[in-house]
């Protein structure tokens, strides 16, 4: 799991909302870093990088919430969640293939068909899922998700 980069420059003694400001912009570009080449399913490891990056700025977004204008901050966090939801059920299916495969190695080869049958069942679940993911980081590309969190952070830097 990618462990959460360092805040720079953030000090104990930041005012509430300059602290929101620098810590939501870190977070931001942590989701955006993790996104490259999500949807490849050989590798699920970018997949859950990618959702842990959406809670963490979910966490974020909550704690900070009285720092921002509601409205913004409402649609924003909406569709940070919308996104991890996408990325859940994505999430899911990679889990249970993982582990599928693994056992097939384990066990007995008279039984390795029917292991195989069920991971190409989870299989399919992942490709369905996968498009679903394709569509959530559409809609976030097309609403430039990561340009109005970054103004949003920007905004409290006055």
């Amino acid at each position: 799991m990618a462990k959460p980069r360092d805040i720079p420059e953030l000090h104990f003694d930041d005012a509430f909302t300059a602290a929101a400001a620098k810590v939501v912009a870190v977070r931001a570009q942590e989701l955006t870093d993790h996104s490259q080449n999500v949807l490849d399913t050989s590798d699920i490891e970018r997949v859950h990088d990618m959702r842990v990056a959406t809670r963490r700025l979910r966490a974020v977004l909550e704690i900070f919430a009285p720092s921002f204008p509601k409205r913004e901050h409402a649609e924003i966090l909406s569709e940070v969640k919308a996104l991890a939801d996408a990325l859940g059920e994505r999430r899911d299916p990679d889990v249970h293939i993982a582990a599928l495969d693994t056992f097939a190695a384990e066990v007995k080869p008279s039984s390795r068909a029917g292991v195989r049958l069920l991971a190409g069942r989870f299989r399919d679940e992942q490709a369905q899922a996968n498009g679903g993911l394709a569509q959530a980081l559409q809609r976030a590309e097309e609403s430039d998700l990561h340009g109005r969190l970054r103004a949003l952070a920007e905004g409290q830097r006055a």
